[in-house]
């Protein structure tokens, strides 16, 4: 193995996930590159002192800048929010670095093309954070698909609900600043977007709704003074997919309860599938016809017959969590820029999620169906 190494910049949740899996990559999945954690990097010094102690980092820093311009470093792994994402990354790609930033890699699709074309002309790797679909029942999923065993898709039917916005009095922050792009359907929309993409290829089309249901909110904890709020908190999608069917998405970061329902469930004329996040380790297939008497979805279970569960577990039922799909995400990134197979999702498919973003939000503003160009 040769070492290859990692400049984080951000210690927050999607820091840490990051620091894990970088760490368990080398381990769990090895490949010809090992990560080899150099330097971590925040703006509170004291959380990037501490992110170095607890995770073997060499160093930090609280410049994210001298994260890029490091000569020992050679990925940039990007989870500051998302109004950053442009500069860090365009500095990072300039510099020669490889990019992994998590999504939304940009507020629009227009921004989220230029750092397209700048990694593409650069020949860098890139890497969008969409962890989801690197489980292996969604790959299972798809190659069902692929084979025919749904038959002809005739309809889909996606959500990504979740209630952390649900209180008014949470305060404002990145996540409701219009310069970090849209709400709930950029956030935790991109998700089920991207996975719709995954299984069932390219949205041509969208129909959409997006509402904020929490109209104001305090300008900070505590605070009595409440500023308006200007992104959505919902998002209801009709879509058309290229291939001619159709289906809806739905994302909600006010649902009540609901802490991380990322699901769908595709029809077909031969079957159907089910499969939510809250239960990450089953995947639901009905076939259809047979007995009436015992029609229904049974669960497929996953196990070392998906890989690479296999290097997580010898014994099938004992369930990967979100940590292990963010592993898997991290050493195929690896295996990526050591000249193996591109698997993404990278920048330009972060550019197609971010372009059906967009167009629902145009569809919301002037209402009817708009193409997704």
């Amino acid at each position: 193995m040769r070492e290859i190494g990692i400049g984080l910049i951000g210690t927050g949740f999607m820091g840490k996930a990051h620091a894990i899996a970088w760490r368990a990559a080398a381990g769990i999945l090895p490949g010809a590159l090992r990560p080899a954690l150099r330097v971590v990097c925040d703006v509170d010094t004291g959380a990037a002192a501490a992110a170095a102690a607890q995770f073997g980092f060499a160093r930090h820093e609280s410049d994210w800048r001298r994260v890029v311009a490091a000569p020992d470093v050679e990925i940039v792994s990007i989870t500051a929010p998302n109004a950053f994402h442009r500069e860090m990354a365009l500095e990072a790609i300039a510099a020669g670095k490889h990019v992994h930033c998590e999504k939304p890699i940009a507020p629009d699709a227009a921004t989220a093309e230029e750092m397209t074309r700048a990694a593409e002309t650069a020949g860098v790797v890139t890497q969008a954070g969409f962890n989801y679909i690197k489980n292996p029942l969604l790959k299972h999923a798809r190659a069902m698909i692929e084979a025919g065993e749904l038959g002809e898709i005739t309809g889909f039917r996606g959500i990504h609900a979740e209630d952390y916005m649900a209180d008014p009095d949470q305060p404002h922050s990145w996540r409701t600043d219009p310069s970090n792009g849209a709400g709930a359907i950029a956030d935790i929309g991109s998700h089920i977007i991207g996975m719709a993409r995954y299984l069932l290829g390219p949205i041509a089309e969208v129909n959409a709704t997006l509402e904020t249901a929490v109209k104001t909110r305090p300008v900070a904890p505590g605070a009595a003074e409440r500023r308006p709020v200007l992104v959505d908190d919902i998002a209801r999608l009709t879509l058309r997919f290229a291939r001619g069917y159709g289906g809806s998405i739905e994302a909600n970061w006010v649902a009540t309860g609901r802490k991380m329902q990322l699901g769908f469930e595709i029809s077909g004329s031969k079957g159907g599938l089910v499969f939510t996040q809250e239960r990450l380790n089953e995947l639901l297939f009905c076939r259809a016809g047979g007995d009436s008497a015992r029609a229904g979805f049974t669960r497929i279970e996953t196990g070392p017959a998906h890989p690479p569960y296999g290097q997580f577990c010898v014994a099938p039922g004992h369930q990967l969590g979100f940590n292990d799909l963010k592993t898997i995400e991290m050493a195929e990134f690896l295996d990526a820029i050591a000249g193996g197979a591109r698997r993404g999702p990278d920048f330009r498919e972060a550019w197609e999620v971010q372009k059906v973003v967009d167009a629902a939000i145009e569809s919301s503003r002037t209402g009817g169906w708009r193409a997704v160009s």
